[in-house]
């Protein structure tokens, strides 16, 4: 990577983790109290998040030839599979549960929330056990031709 990309992802990370910080999404109780409607400040965070996104990903690459530090601007296909269903169902309910989200939880070390390392700890945990889930053979099923 070259330096500005370099010095860009890191301004960019940082104004991310200052977000978050403010927004007190780094503290699990907050996010809760949010999932269960009993204060909905995180709204706003979550409807700003939708909007710059947007601008990001629609706009953007309409009005601009190439993006301001090189490469070119692509398109990531996406598919609704059960497996994608099944994860985004196991994400929510951990999340729902936990009340922590992954970029907060990093940037919630950097405000001093220490309990959260065992979060991140579970979070490698699983996208370990998914790893080795996804590149383990499909066994044939019982009634397939040999």
């Amino acid at each position: 990577m070259k330096i500005p990309t370099v010095i860009v992802a890191l301004l960019t990370g940082v104004l991310f983790g200052f977000g978050l910080a403010y927004s007190a999404m780094v503290k699990p109780e907050v996010v809760l109290s949010f999932l269960r409607f009993q204060d909905l400040g995180l709204l706003f965070v979550l409807g700003g998040a939708v909007v710059v996104t947007a601008i990001t990903y629609r706009v953007l690459p309409r009005i601009m030839a190439r993006p301001l530090l090189g490469g070119a601007f692509g398109r990531h296909p996406s598919e609704m599979t059960r497996r994608t269903l099944g994860g985004a169902a196991l994400f929510g309910v951990g999340w729902g549960l936990s009340g922590v989200c992954p970029g907060p939880a990093i940037a919630g070390l950097g405000v001093g929330n220490w309990p959260l390392v065992f979060a991140i700890l579970g979070m490698f945990a699983g996208a370990y056990l998914q790893g080795v889930l996804a590149s383990a053979p499909v066994p044939a099923s019982p009634g397939a031709a040999r």
